[in-house]
């Protein structure tokens, strides 16, 4: 019976790790300061947070409660808008047969999705459908994009500029504590724990700041904020295709969210297929 117990034990996924993070006050501080100011001549900062709620619910009606089978190709091309890192890239994958394996590795991918302790396993076996090359690393912000879009509550934002081991940049870089963070490796995992724990982690300073409300999206909104001026303050080197120089302090927030997918009035997107042209989809005019 104990070797039975063991055994069963065993077989239990691991909870995710969840790393210490040493954030520092005074820059969380100064950021939530620019994002209130960047917000106010454009609608306000609650005007962002329905903008993100109405993008989760597109993706929840359109991949929650087993609908990611039967997903339209039209469907997702218009999801495909609102993810930055994704939409410029995917061309490839947006005609037969290469969309319907991408629609079966989504199934398997959403498969389970409220056991977090399978995420980054689910994560790994859905980037393992595709070819495991540089001109393929937007493959896991896509899984990302939906597993946070379908599942806010559950799921934080994972993208790869919240947080990349390998490249030791993101959001969580431009917020460490420590003078000389600009010569350490951060040693942290960048798996579904790290990021979990880093959006505790900013609730808890946002509450402490007096929000109350829809913490989950102001989260969000700081995090696409801090890294948003680190572009900026580089000259938008980083992911220079996505992110050219800006007009106004929220261009590079509003990218990075995907709150820039489709053009207001024509409803061209800035998805583009193979052929580089642009596809367009019904006009949702979202942030205007």
């Amino acid at each position: 019976m104990v070797s039975l117990f063991r055994t069963k034990q065993q077989l239990e996924p691991a909870a995710p790790e969840r790393p210490r993070l040493d954030l520092s006050g005074p820059l969380l501080t100064r950021a939530l300061e620019t994002l209130i100011q960047g917000t106010e001549a454009q609608g306000g900062i609650e005007f962002w947070t329905d903008a993100l709620k109405l993008k989760s619910q597109m993706f929840e009606q359109a991949l929650g409660q087993g609908h990611a089978g039967d997903l339209p190709l039209d469907t997702f091309k218009g999801l495909c808008a609102f993810m930055a890192s994704v939409r410029r890239r995917i061309g490839p994958y947006l005609e037969q047969p290469a969309y319907g394996a991408m629609v079966d590795a989504i199934v398997d991918l959403l498969e389970g999705a409220r056991d977090t302790t399978t995420t980054d396993a689910r994560l790994a076996a859905f980037c393992s459908h595709f070819p495991q090359n540089k001109k393929h690393r937007w493959v896991r912000d896509l899984g990302v994009e939906i597993l946070h879009g379908v599942d806010p509550e559950r799921y934080p934002l994972m993208c790869r500029w919240v947080w990349d081991r390998k490249a030791n940049t993101g959001v969580i870089r431009e917020i460490w504590f420590d003078d000389e963070v600009d010569n350490i490796t951060i040693n942290v995992p960048d798996g579904f724990g790290t990021c979990l724990m880093l959006r505790e982690e900013l609730s808890q300073f946002l509450t402490d700041n007096g929000v109350f409300r829809d913490v989950i999206w102001y989260v969000d909104l700081l995090c696409a904020k801090i890294y948003a001026d680190y572009i900026a303050a580089q000259g938008g080197v980083y992911l220079r295709a996505d992110f050219s120089a800006p007009g106004d302090p929220m261009e590079h927030t509003r990218r990075l969210l995907g709150l820039d997918g489709v053009r207001a009035g024509n409803g061209r997107t800035r998805l583009k297929a193979i052929s580089g042209e642009a596809f367009v989809i019904d006009d949702t005019n979202l942030l205007d």
